[in-house]
């Protein structure tokens, strides 16, 4: 995420349309596949993104920095992540499928099967680790969050950002090992 992007933010709250679907389609795609590595449904997570956004319109005013509007953004997704969860009973949506990666049309067949074999199987480590664990590594290494970031988005202090953040490299790393000890 670019610092220094300049954003229709307050033309935004001013509620002019053409600043909001600038911040649609800057935010959509991230928001999307947070969303959806987080609850493994595609319709649903479509559902979250639009959600997300009918709350950032209307709570607009209650945003105090401009700057901030992505991370305040992603924190209104995540919130929802957790409504969803909880109202599931603590149960995570399932993985239906792993997406296919995107043909880069330069790579040898084999290679491609190679890749998406090694997604498919980070990914599904990655789905075995609590949600919040999940959360913190999804928002640190692939949406490139910093850590405050992840405390304002999260709702939570940084150490815990921090603690989360080092429990689930370790526990990635372990269910990594026991896989390959598995692994004949």
């Amino acid at each position: 995420m670019a610092q220094s992007e300049q954003l229709p933010v307050q033309q935004a709250r001013e509620g002019q349309p053409a600043a909001w679907d600038t911040l649609f389609r800057r935010y959509q795609l991230p928001l999307f596949v947070y969303v959806f590595e987080l609850v493994h449904h595609e319709q649903t997570s479509l559902d979250l993104v639009q959600e997300t956004f009918i709350a950032a319109a209307k709570h607009i005013g209650s945003l105090r920095e401009d700057d901030k509007f992505g991370s305040w953004l992603f924190g209104i997704a995540h919130q929802k992540c957790l409504l969803l969860w909880r109202k599931k009973g603590g149960k995570e949506i399932l993985l239906d499928e792993i997406p296919d990666a995107p043909d880069e049309g330069i790579e040898s067949p084999d290679d491609f099967l190679i890749r998406h074999e090694q997604e498919a199987e980070f990914m599904s480590l990655l789905n075995e680790l609590p949600l919040p664990q999940r959360s913190v590594l999804l928002l640190h290494f692939v949406e490139d969050f910093s850590l405050e970031e992840i405390a304002r988005i999260t709702e939570t202090q940084i150490g815990t950002v921090k603690s989360r953040l080092h429990y689930a490299k370790k526990s990635l790393r372990k269910l990594l090992e026991a896989k390959n000890e598995n692994t004949p």
